[in-house]
């Protein structure tokens, strides 16, 4: 961060919740890839990035609810959810790698004490492996999975809970998410919402054009400078 951010007073009154997949961390390309192999062992050969693409935002235990229909897989969702978490674990200890302006943003507002939380579609295991993994554990200690919750994103259960663990007014919270279901999650939560889109030709969903700070050009554009800057002249009143 520049000297003059700095000097910045902190965002008073302001919590973050993070988004983890595709947001903190590039872990899209080991989902994929789980659940390819999910998919291939079952049957299903033709599965590829672009089709991957469509679930991104979209809850684990969702999206192999969706493929069991899909593809009139012969296993029940719980078995092939403890499937695909089980190859994603593999892939995600082997190695993830976490946006680095995203690990400095994180950084910048632990040394201001903003409180910070993870929600995310992962199952908890796998959050907590991708955060100890990547030491991104040391400031992120609050964590919410979309298993720990009735609905997943778009509705805004995880983001709520997320709040209420952090002992924030949800109003005083701020997501950062990259795909489209978590941004209108944070909306119906009531909380403003960075977007960083992990695809940035969907930049112009509407759920993003809704957005209270955009970055369009996905993780090639976010700053952590311009995210925190943001977060200190938008930082509601205290009291």
């Amino acid at each position: 961060m520049s000297s003059q951010t700095s000097r910045t007073s902190g965002p008073a009154g302001t919590a973050v919740v993070f988004d983890l997949d595709g947001t903190l961390v590039d872990s899209e390309p080991n989902y994929f890839e789980a659940g390819r192999r999910l998919l291939a062992r079952h049957g299903v050969t033709d599965f590829d990035w672009a089709d991957h693409e469509r679930y991104v935002g979209i809850s684990t235990a969702e999206t192999v609810a969706i493929w069991r229909t899909k593809y009139d897989l012969d296993a029940t969702t719980d078995e092939l959810l403890t499937e695909k978490n089980s190859y994603y674990l593999e892939l995600a200890r082997a190695g993830t790698r976490v946006f680095p302006q995203m690990r400095e943003f994180v950084a910048e507002l632990h040394s201001r004490g903003v409180p910070m939380a993870v929600a995310s579609g992962s199952s908890r295991a796998a959050i907590e492996a991708i955060l100890q993994g990547t030491g991104l554990d040391a400031h992120l200690t609050v964590l919410v999975s979309a298993e720990e919750v009735e609905r997943g994103k778009p509705e805004p259960d995880v983001f709520l809970e997320a709040a209420r663990r952090l002992g924030v007014a949800a109003a005083k919270c701020v997501v950062v998410e990259d795909a489209a279901p978590g941004a209108a999650a944070a909306r119906a939560a009531g909380m403003r919402c960075i977007a960083v889109p992990y695809v940035p030709e969907t930049a112009d969903a509407a759920a993003f054009a809704a957005a209270d700070l955009l970055f369009p050009g996905g993780q090639k554009e976010f700053t952590a400078r311009a995210a925190y800057d943001w977060l200190v002249r938008t930082a509601p009143s205290v009291g």
